[in-house]
């Protein structure tokens, strides 16, 4: 497994280069100029040309991309337009907000999804089965912005439980996470019980009932690890889109992460931050899959990684 996963580490190298590339030269074809918004609109021509120069714009765009990438293998995402300050430490002062609101609405989706799944798959039918499949057609259709509003209105303006905003103790978490990992408890609640209805048909399942086994062990020790499977395995993915909708989520209930940044950067035509962006999401969704794949193995041992 240590050699598998240096493998995976080693192979996430070219990854990342194409990714930087792509992102470097797609965010140059945004509309608009960042020597436009640093000099402003009324600027002259030379002034303008004053600038470009200073920032490399003038390069043709393979000399940029060298000199970008001359910084990234010395550890340099570059320096941000906006702000002058080191991209790095930019994104390093708000990444952990990011993290924590992602990790804990991908712990929710784990949490409350499977444990609607599980329930819902013993009493098909019946009434939990019902509420998990309001709350799986609720989360599956209902925009993620339009539920943090919603969820704002509610909880936060009309009833009062929670803070409207920002980030502190837990009581601040609890409305962005419910919220970006409404559409994730949906889609793995439905995948865990289909799943597991499938491995409760099993012959071995079957087998064990016949030999008076609790009901309680043969969900938890037999089927239970098996139905898992489908659930694991999408649950990288998950946190990828989990990644993207926190940055929506985070403006809506004003939480200091990445969201904010993203935006400041996309309207300012900050190159630097977009593209160092871009780049730790890739590589976090990269670690991710690979711990995902770790777990996929550990849970079923028939599994060879290579």
């Amino acid at each position: 497994m240590l050699i598998y996963s240096l493998r995976r580490l080693v192979n996430l190298v070219p990854t990342l280069l194409i990714v930087s590339f792509l992102v470097f030269a797609m965010v140059r074809l945004i509309p608009g100029d960042p020597v436009s918004a640093i000099a402003g609109p009324d600027s002259s021509p030379e002034l303008m040309d004053q600038i470009r120069e200073s920032l490399g714009l003038n390069e043709p765009l393979l000399s940029q991309y060298g000199v970008y990438l001359r910084g990234l293998v010395a550890g340099d995402l570059g320096t941000s337009i906006r702000s002058r300050q080191p991209v790095s430490s930019e994104i390093g002062r708000r990444l952990p907000a990011t993290l924590e609101l992602a990790g804990a609405a991908m712990l929710l989706s784990l949490v409350v999804g499977v444990t609607l799944g599980v329930l819902a798959a013993l009493r098909p039918g019946g009434v939990v089965d019902g509420v998990a499949r309001f709350v799986s057609l609720f989360g599956v259709s209902s925009p993620t912005f339009w539920t943090g509003l919603l969820f704002v209105l509610a909880f936060a303006y009309y009833w009062r439980l929670f803070p409207v905003s920002g980030r502190g103790g837990l009581e601040h978490l609890v409305l962005p996470a419910v919220t970006v990992s409404l559409t994730s408890v949906a889609f793995i609640s439905r995948l865990t019980r289909a799943s597991l209805l499938e491995v409760l048909s099993q012959d071995y399942v079957r087998t064990a009932r016949a030999k008076g086994t609790a009901s309680s062990i043969v969900v938890v020790k037999h089927a239970l690890r098996n139905a898992l499977m489908s659930p694991i395995t999408v649950a990288g993915l998950e946190f990828g889109r989990l990644l993207s909708g926190v940055i929506v989520i985070e403006i809506i209930f004003s939480w200091p992460g990445t969201g904010r940044l993203l935006i400041n950067a996309i309207q300012f035509r900050d190159f630097p931050v977009i593209q160092g962006l871009v780049l730790v999401f890739a590589l976090i969704f990269a670690l991710v899959n690979l711990v995902v794949d770790l777990v996929y193995a550990a849970l079923d041992p028939r599994i060879v990684m290579r």
